[in-house]
This record gives C-alpha cells, structure tokens and sequence, in this order.
C-alpha cells in the first residue's frame, strides 16, 4: 500500500527533481566546452563518494559488514553503474536534454523485462498495460517518424539515433542494477552499497580515460561552471537522499522524482535555448505520468 508522504518530504524530494534535472543541463555546458563525458563521469563520481564516505559512513559510524553474496554481486552492479553513468551522459551530450531523460526513463519498463528473465517474476497487469501507453508517449517525444522536426525518419534518425541508443542502454543497465540490487544486496545498509558503487565508477572510468585517453578539461569559465555545477548538483542530491529523506519517512527513490525530465526541459528551454515541438512535449507528459503512476500504484 502507498502512503502519504510530509509536505516536507515532498518538497525535498521536488528539490532532488531539480538537482539532478540542473546536474545534466549544466553537464552540457561542460561537454559544449569540450569536457569529455569520461572526465565528467569521474568528477561526480569521485566528489558524491568523498561525500557520502565523510558526512554518512564516517561521521555517523555505519557498520559495514559485506556476506559472500554481497561481495560477488557488488562488483557487478559497479560496473553496471558505470555503463549506465557514461551511456546517460553520452545521451545528453547527444540529444536535447529532456528527450534523453525521458528515453532513460523507460527503465521501469527493462526492471519488468530482467525480473522475467533472471527471476521468472511475472509483471503485474497493471505494469503490461502501461508498457504500450509509455511507449506511445516516447515516440510522440521522440518524434520517431521526423515530423516534427521536418526531415523525414531517416535523416531525423540520423541526427538522433546514436543519442537514443545511448540512453536505452542506460536504462537498461539501470534496470538491471536495481532489480539485482533488490534481489541481492538490499539487505546492505544504502550508504554503504552508494560509496562502494560510486568508488567503483571512479576507478572504472580512470582506467578507462587513461586507457582511451578521453580525459578532457574544460577550456573556458563556463565549461568549469558546467562541470563543478554537474557533480554539486549530483552529490548534493544524493546527500539528500540518503540523509535527509530516511528522516523524513521516505525509504529509496519516490516517483515524484520521475518528473526531472520536465524540470529539464524547463532549464534547458531557459538556459541552453533548447525548444521541442509541442507533440513532443504531449509524448513527454504521457511518459512522465505513466512513469509517476507505476511508482504510485498501490501493491
């Protein structure tokens, strides 16, 4: 059964919304500045782990105890972080900003698929009819036969298609970090399962930029403000998530958060000039309101 959050809660949680809406505007500052989205991954990693290691394990004295179990799975929702970090970004840098947020957002979709696949857990009805109406709502945003953009399928899916690519892969591994990690390791304390997961994006990505050689700092003002805005955005609402919101009788992610794609489409609109056609914005609240209606659906 659902339950009734605080008006605080609430209005914490929209802060969240806007945070991480603001981190992936700002984070295209940072790549129109030539920063590389390795060297962005890192940033946010690296700084959200200092955070939560400093101010919650540390300050509040969390016990950590890993089981066997925990110590085989972790590894793999490392990684699986990892890919989705840098697939998330390489779709922002690509796409405008809440058209790849809202193709991020059909992760709900791949948690149904990978239960099925790795725990023969049946989607509830409710799930399989929602599946079709989100997936209405994301091609009217997407704009899948180029009508809206005027250049016909093909050229429109030439100038989009790597960026949506990006962004299903991140939802998909997403996906399937969040239904192993309610699976097998949701009995680790989430402060503990955060720092251990973002340090394992830092140094994945580190050896990756050193290996590629894709590190790449900002050139100008700007770009430093796109990415110091990037990664206090993120660390800032993941602080808050996990200190702030247990408190406040709110446990894991809410679907109130689900309505960052808007919250960026506004600031990209207002700050990067960024404008989509109004059938796309019809797709985007149809993908957003059946997003925020699975999380909200009574169990």
């Amino acid at each position: 059964m659902t339950t009734r959050i605080s008006r605080t809660a609430f209005l914490t949680l929209l802060l969240i919304a806007v945070m991480m809406g603001g981190n992936h505007v700002a984070a295209r500052f940072a790549f129109n500045d030539s920063v590389s989205v390795i060297t962005a991954v890192i940033f946010r990693s690296g700084v959200t782990a200092i955070i939560i290691i400093t101010l919650l394990l540390l300050q509040q004295k969390v016990r950590i105890q890993f089981s066997d179990r925990h110590k085989r799975v972790m590894p793999v929702i490392g990684v699986l972080v990892a890919i989705q970090s840098f697939c998330l970004y390489s779709a922002v840098a690509r796409l405008p900003i809440a058209l790849a947020l809202l193709a991020f957002n059909t992760y709900p979709l791949c948690s149904a698929f990978w239960a099925r696949v790795l725990y023969k857990h049946r989607a509830e009805p409710f799930v399989l009819k929602a599946m079709p109406v989100m997936l209405l709502g994301l091609a009217l945003a997407l704009d899948v036969f180029g009508a809206a953009s005027g250049l016909g399928a093909a050229a429109h899916w030439q100038q989009i298609g790597a960026g949506v690519g990006f962004a299903i892969a991140a939802a998909a591994t997403f996906a399937l970090a969040m239904i192993l990690t309610q699976h097998e390791a949701v009995d680790l304390d989430g402060r503990v399962r955060t720092a251990m997961t973002m340090g394992m994006v830092v140094v994945l990505a580190s050896v990756f930029a050193v290996v590629s050689g894709g590190w790449s700092l900002p050139r100008t003002a700007l770009g430093w403000w796109g990415l110091g805005g990037l990664t206090a955005l993120y660390g800032t609402a993941f602080t808050l998530m996990f200190s702030l919101l247990p408190r406040l009788g709110v446990v894991g992610n809410s679907a109130i958060m689900n309505i960052e794609p808007v919250f960026a489409l506004v600031l990209a609109w207002l700050l990067l000039g960024q404008a989509i056609a109004p059938i796309q914005v019809v797709g985007a609240l149809i993908v957003v309101s059946t997003v925020m209606v699975l999380g909200l659906r009574r169990r």
